[in-house]
């Protein structure tokens, strides 16, 4: 019979930190949105165990293995009560959590409720936990052909949140198929755009973040549940993320979320000595200043600021003019053809009307949103 040593060195592989950023949690997209009846600690707990599971080589009976020490860091844990609270996770998590399924079959819609992770043992004298899976989990964690998302254990370390770990995995389903498809092929352009701007119904952002029954006013959900979920995932992931509340009448039917990853500070010392990227850096900076000055002198400018869809600070930006001269005064001229400078005026008055503080963040981005999703339904009243 093979000693415990021999065991762990032939079956274990301990989890501990520094191999975090190496890890990635990979789970179908049922599981993504499925309802997650459980407190963060006992969702992280999960995620980082989901984390260990390696789809090649799969654990013996659903059979996982974390370091405390490390699993106390991963959770920056450092009080006395460290212990209990450690139990009283997994003890909730074994009592009280559990995952509520919905997937789409041929007869029909079917429902699961699956406790993810049964059991679970440690002791005082080492540093192991052990955690087995669910045998009804294990098929959305592995073998996975289609329909799964896959992220970094690490995007969750810094989340504090329930709602925010549930907005990161569901905004990540979503990025995750724009880079797809945005690599492969498979979709219209308008599609795979929607992959980094996805939309949810507020009806079905309340079941999966189980709020159904809590913050019945749209402004304490907005606040308790978007606000500070969209807050961390943009100071602690690498997602920068801004939505927008669409209306149905006079209520909020829907959210849409646009989706950035955050760009890698890149080591660019080495081209210092580069001739061409030095040039190419000045002709690009003459560019934008000789762009700044057209937008300047351009009438539409002029009535943006009467919208207040401008203000002073934005006057100084090079780059927010520069990027109106070049992506949205072009598209103006479009629909000034179309429908005169009125019609250019009278969109500018309604898109004044319905922005949201947010969209200021990036007063470019919003225009060019506007006008593009505007110009298609001039042109077939054109025809």
């Amino acid at each position: 019979m093979p000693s415990i040593a021999e065991k762990q060195e032939n079956q274990k592989q301990v989890l501990t930190l520094n191999e975090l950023e190496k890890r990635k949690v990979v789970e179908h997209n049922a599981l993504i949105q499925s309802v997650a009846k459980m407190q963060k600690t006992a969702l992280k707990m999960f995620e980082l165990a989901v984390s260990c599971i390696d789809t090649e080589n799969l654990p013996e009976n659903n059979t996982v293995y974390l370091s405390k020490k490390e699993l106390f860091s991963f959770f920056e844990v450092s009080s006395s009560s460290k212990h209990s609270q450690f139990k009283e996770a997994i003890e909730f998590m074994q009592k009280q959590a559990y995952f509520k399924i919905k997937s789409n079959k041929k007869l029909g819609i079917e429902y699961e409720s699956i406790v993810p992770i049964p059991y679970v043992k440690w002791n005082d004298y080492n540093d192991e936990v052990t955690i087995q899976f669910s045998e009804h989990i294990m098929p959305y964690l592995i073998n996975l052909k289609s329909e799964f998302t896959q992220y970094k254990i690490s995007e969750l370390q810094k989340l504090n949140s329930k709602y925010s770990i549930i907005l990161y995995r569901w905004l990540s389903m979503n990025y995750n198929q724009y880079e797809h498809y945005s690599n492969k092929g498979g979709r219209r352009a308008e599609q795979v755009e929607s992959y980094r701007n996805p939309s949810i119904s507020v009806k079905e952002l309340r079941t999966i973040t189980d709020t159904v029954n809590e913050y019945k006013e749209i402004y304490d959900f907005e606040k308790r549940v978007l606000k500070n979920a969209i807050e961390e995932i943009n100071a602690h992931t690498s997602f920068n993320v801004s939505y927008e509340k669409i209306k149905k009448g006079r209520s909020i039917d829907s959210i849409v979320f646009h989706i950035e990853k955050k760009r890698k500070a890149d080591d660019n010392s080495y081209k210092l000595e580069d001739q061409a990227y030095i040039e190419g850096k000045k002709a690009k900076e003459e560019t934008e200043k000789d762009l700044y000055t057209e937008a300047m002198q351009s009438p539409y400018t002029k009535l943006l600021s009467e919208n207040m869809l401008l203000f002073p600070n934005d006057f100084m930006d090079i780059k927010t003019m520069a990027g109106l001269q070049k992506n949205v005064y072009p598209l103006y001229d479009e629909l000034k053809e179309l429908k005169g400078l009125n019609g250019v005026k009278d969109h500018l008055s309604y898109v004044s009307s319905k922005q949201e503080t947010y969209s200021k963040r990036n007063i470019t981005k919003y225009l060019k949103k506007a006008i593009e999703q505007y110009l298609p339904t001039v042109k077939r009243q054109d025809l």
